[in-house]
């Protein structure tokens, strides 16, 4: 009898402080014991449909700061520009979640570049960027294999421009192409079945997650019992077949290995070799390879979706852009890099599709490496920090009307490129900063120039696409047609 009132007692206990918040957490909704809020955010979810959305929903009702626990995890989302730039900037939050599919990603080590932390991070990171400029980045080099690219792609409209082509991740190949040459020293074929195959189920994978983590790595044990939620299997499955694609080109590598290494696999096994480091291992080069297979592969490859469903939708601003590349290089001279300083309204134009993209509109998760406070509150070792950029993006106090499209909002009354880097974030702040800023930005800029040089582009009639973006960890258009109209310069 004396053993069970202490058993009771003791799971009465463990769920009392299960269910409390901890003490001076942000504020947000009451707890419930073993889900804790996520009741709450799956009714938000269902109603507004779109993650980003639900913790806006939350922000208007608790503040800048919102404090949630979903199932195990507990969630801090931030919504105000200058707290996002303090947390970004302090090294306590600069962590990465170690979710249950980072853990099958990377053999349930901390391996890669995305999602760890410490000097696996570093290391990798300063390798990483140190190989990809060997290999290109920032150099003129990479201006000329992304000329390439847009060049291919303008041949592959041009060839079906006699009837409406459906933009379904028409830009994925040729976008991971320019990474991969630097990566593994080889490009696509625009019509390679197998990457198509692999391309499919990256996308899949990022709509069937989100940023704060999901049910099954909120309840983990979910997994078990119900291994269809929230994409478990699929995601794993996606997971394995990417992970046996890379090990064959890694093998290829090895295979063919020459003392001077001619990308960043090579030199990566050449790092291995000297054995002076033991974070270069098979298994980090794998995962290294996979994040930036994903990353390389989604978010500029969206932007630029987005980029054709807004000049549809814009005919006037797609015309102003022709003009201004016809007044300011006249014609038969297609845009290099060295003409963005001078085509100042193009580049507002692609500003103001990265803000109305949103392509990651909770950026990537942080996590607390040690107890901290955050603006009064406590905030929990381990705790999940999302930053809420869809909401910095589009906020009606700082950006007039932001729900339109309007370049003009990034140019000054001289008519110069204006922008505001606390209030326009889309590759992050801090040491973690995108890495792929620079080649992101001339992929954009080269892509999106190339083909309004070459083509007008039409809505097909009766045709008038879903603006409602796909939702995930990443936003990305759903399918639509446009008419490619080829143009007289």
């Amino acid at each position: 009898m004396i053993l069970e009132v202490l058993f009771f007692i003791f799971t009465t206990l463990l769920l009392i402080k299960v269910c409390q918040r901890p003490k001076n957490y942000p504020p947000g909704p009451r707890c419930l014991p073993i889900v804790g809020n996520l009741f709450d955010y799956k009714t938000l979810y269902n109603k507004l449909k779109y993650h980003h959305l639900v913790w806006c929903s939350f922000a208007k009702k608790y503040g800048d700061i919102v404090g949630l626990k979903l199932g195990q995890n507990l969630i801090v989302s931030i919504t105000k520009p200058d707290i996002i730039r303090d947390v970004l900037g302090r090294p306590e939050f600069s962590g990465r979640p170690n979710s249950f599919f980072q853990k099958v990603k990377t053999f349930g080590k901390n391996l890669g570049i995305v999602f760890v932390e410490g000097n696996q991070w570093k290391n990798q990171r300063k390798f990483s960027l140190h190989s990809l400029r060997q290999f290109g980045l920032g150099r003129k080099i990479m201006e000329e294999q992304i000329r390439e690219e847009c060049m291919l792609l303008i041949e592959n409209f041009s060839s079906q421009c006699k009837k409406p082509i459906l933009m379904d991740d028409a830009f994925g190949i040729p976008i991971l192409n320019v990474l991969w040459i630097m990566i593994a020293g080889k490009r696509f074929d625009t019509d390679d079945k197998t990457i198509h195959k692999l391309l499919d189920l990256i996308h899949s994978s990022f709509r069937l997650m989100d940023m704060s983590g999901g049910t099954v790595n909120q309840l983990p044990f979910l997994k078990y019992i119900i291994p269809e939620l929230g994409g478990y299997n699929k995601i794993v499955g996606a997971l394995h077949t990417m992970i046996n694609f890379l090990e064959g080109i890694i093998e290829d590598h090895k295979r063919n290995l020459k003392d001077e290494p001619q990308d960043l696999i090579d030199s990566f096994l050449q790092y291995m070799a000297l054995k002076t480091d033991d974070t270069f291992t098979d298994e980090q080069l794998l995962s290294l390879c996979l994040d930036l297979f994903m990353a390389g592969s989604e978010t500029t490859s969206n932007t630029l979706s987005f980029a054709m469903l807004y000049m549809i939708l814009h005919p006037e601003i797609q015309r102003k852009v022709q003009k201004e590349m016809n007044d300011v290089l006249g014609s038969n001279k297609c845009p290099t890099l060295e003409d963005r300083q001078n085509l100042k309204y193009t580049q507002a134009v692609i500003l103001e599709i990265q803000r109305m993209g949103n392509i990651a509109p909770l950026g990537i998760a942080h996590k607390t490496l040690k107890a901290t406070q955050l603006r009064g509150y406590d905030i929990p070792k381990d705790t999940i920090i999302l930053t809420n950029l869809y909401n910095v993006h589009m906020d009606p106090q700082y950006w007039d009307e932001p729900s339109k499209f309007k370049p003009e909002r990034f140019l000054s009354q001289d008519g110069n490129v204006m922008v505001d880097e606390e209030h326009f974030i889309p590759f992050g702040l801090g040491k973690r900063r995108c890495i792929g800023e620079v080649l992101a930005k001339a992929n954009l800029f080269l892509f999106f120039t190339s083909i309004l040089y070459h083509f007008s582009l039409e809505m097909v009639d009766g045709s008038y696409p879903d603006t409602e973006p796909y939702d995930g960890i990443t936003l990305s258009p759903k399918p639509f047609l446009v008419q490619f109209i080829p143009r007289t310069v």
